[in-house]
């Protein structure tokens, strides 16, 4: 079963509590349950620690995101959303893909630079400075390298928010699958930032889900197949649960199922577990729909989670669907 579009005005569900109505859990063999229900519990932090900056929410697309998620709060600022101020119009200086050769992208990039710095970085002077000698970002961000999936541009994240890592298909191997790129970012976001927050972030039409739920044992693989290959237990559990469905079908399950995947397999980092237990971290998943512009959110429950070499389950909370 396709976890279920719940048909709430994104302004309303994220101004306003919706009644919990407890989380699912998933356990083996049942393999995966849709979500049950919708809640705005704000997920908070035991740890505190100096900020130079709260993320900005802003609405260049869908509407307000929820502030409310945070432990600090702060009033919406027009100012960080560029291009819908009326004086910084000059901002949306043109379409990359509507420009002809490579000095005509190199010039676009030039514009939209200096227009950066005069309208963001001279206004927010103290606030670069500041950056420039030290970062405390709250959040680590795991989002995939896909070009129409940008973390910052959809979620409002500004400069000093979340340290970024981005690869193919959103994808965290277990500790067990040796050292990568990814797990070096990991360990330094976790053990030198002390990062509060890892939001894993997925999106629709995934092709690194797509060529997963397309390999096959016998095919040679390349780079792009042994990188992917790091999601082959959500396949698994999308192939057992979803049989009867598409095969378009199955890799919107399995786009959401390998986030999951990826929350569980952070656990077998003995610093994340810890943290996490010691509630100084949460993980957190998300999934963006960029056909009808809507983002589902939801947090791994630890307490209830069972990870062992045998098996695992795993349960979330504070699911909310905003769009």
């Amino acid at each position: 079963m396709v976890w279920p579009i719940i048909g709430y005005r994104m302004c309303s569900l994220l101004r306003s509590k919706v009644q919990s109505m407890g989380s699912f859990i998933h356990r083996e063999p049942v393999w995966c349950l849709p979500f049950s229900g919708l809640t705005s519990t704000s997920v908070v932090s035991s740890r505190t620690r100096p900020l130079t900056k709260v993320m900005s929410w802003t609405k260049p697309y869908c509407g307000h995101a929820a502030t409310s998620s945070f432990k600090e709060q702060q009033p919406e600022d027009s100012s960080n959303c560029h291009r819908l101020s009326p004086e910084n119009k000059d901002l949306d200086v043109g379409n990359m893909a509507e420009t002809d050769g490579n000095q005509d992208l190199f010039d676009l990039m030039k514009k939209r630079f200096l227009s950066f710095k005069k309208h963001a970085y001279i206004k927010e002077l103290e606030h670069f400075q500041a950056l420039a000698e030290a970062q405390s970002p709250k959040f680590l961000v795991i989002a995939c390298a896909d070009s129409r999936v940008c973390p910052s541009n959809i979620l409002g994240f500004q400069p000093g928010d979340a340290f970024m890592i981005r690869n193919i298909a959103n994808l965290i191997p277990a500790m067990k699958n040796g050292p990568s790129e990814c797990n070096a970012a990991l360990e330094f976001a976790v053990t030198t930032l002390q990062v509060e927050n890892i939001f894993v972030i997925g999106h629709s039409r995934c092709a690194g889900i797509e060529t997963l739920m397309n390999m096959q044992d016998v095919q040679s693989r390349n780079f792009i197949h042994k990188w992917v290959a790091n999601g082959e237990v959500a396949k698994l559990r999308t192939k057992a649960a979803t049989a009867h469905l598409s095969f378009d079908q199955q890799c919107r399950f399995c786009e959401k199922e390998s986030i999951n995947q990826s929350l569980v397999n952070m656990l077998s980092y003995p610093w994340i577990e810890d943290r996490v237990r010691r509630e100084l971290l949460s993980l957190h998943g998300g999934y963006y729909n960029f056909k009808n512009c809507s983002f589902e959110k939801w947090t791994l429950d630890f307490k209830e989670c069972n990870v062992t070499e045998e098996g695992r389950s795993y349960a979330v909370k504070e699911q909310e669907f905003w769009g």
